[in-house]
């Protein structure tokens, strides 16, 4: 890669790391490095910079710990893909991709009008055994395929075309249809992927995925949706604001 054109003010009360902390994350914001583009290994850019290289070492770890670079065995130091960040708001992923000026991408893997999911049906106040409209969705962030959504909606639903949610986020598409989500609840969790969702996400076999279930309702309280999702660990993170009680 090209060297960063770094500038150290060695009179600055600010320090060194920093100051270069700084810059290395400032060229990764503005775009001059890309997601998956090397970086300048630490001896060379402490040559070329004239810091010791505690002091490099110092920075980019700075990089590494916000999650904007990571550092791979046999690989070296490249800039990460960009992480999704989902606030502890009721969204679709759809729209959180959007709002971080992500293009979303959306392969209906299947839609089935009739399924039966017991856990599915009892999220929906429904009878064991009913027929529900199950969806599949593979969506991508860019070009890079990020979730996989599974989600179990009510018979009167089952008019849903694939066309329809390919074009659009499933709350848009319900909010279309006069459904509106307004309030879930959502269990945050982990685990391996299996070897399809590992095929199905690009994933190597040690990464984990972050895993989602959601029940949302609408206003009167009667359950609109479930969903059972799964997550790439390393784009997806979920941000909530705590405070004293």
């Amino acid at each position: 890669m090209a060297a960063l054109p770094i500038q150290i003010d060695r009179t600055s009360p600010v320090p060194l790391y920093h100051q270069l902390a700084e810059q290395l994350t400032a060229a990764i914001s503005d775009g001059t490095l890309r997601p998956g583009d090397p970086f300048e290994n630490e001896l060379a850019m402490s040559d070329r910079l004239s810091l010791s290289r505690p002091t490099v070492r110092r920075a980019i770890s700075e990089l590494v710990n916000k999650g904007l670079v990571v550092r791979r065995r046999g690989i070296g130091t490249t800039v990460a893909n960009q992480m999704v960040h989902r606030r502890a708001e009721l969204t679709s992923l759809y729209d959180d991709l959007e709002r971080e000026g992500r293009t979303p991408r959306t392969d209906v893997l299947s839609l089935v009008r009739s399924a039966q999911d017991d856990r599915a049906a009892e999220a929906l106040g429904l009878p064991p055994g009913t027929p529900l409209v199950s969806i599949v969705r593979l969506r991508y962030a860019d070009d890079l395929p990020l979730a996989i959504l599974r989600n179990w909606l009510p018979p009167a639903m089952d008019d849903l075309t694939v066309a329809q949610l390919e074009a659009d986020g499933l709350y848009a598409v319900l909010r279309a249809r006069g459904v509106r989500p307004t309030v879930a609840r959502q269990r945050i969790g982990a685990r391996n992927a299996t070897a399809e969702e590992r095929r199905t996400l690009h994933m190597s076999k040690a990464e984990p995925l972050v895993t989602m279930t959601r029940s949302a309702y609408d206003a009167d309280g009667s359950p609109v949706e479930f969903g059972d999702h799964c997550y790439r660990a390393d784009q997806y993170s979920v941000d909530v604001l705590v405070s004293e009680r």
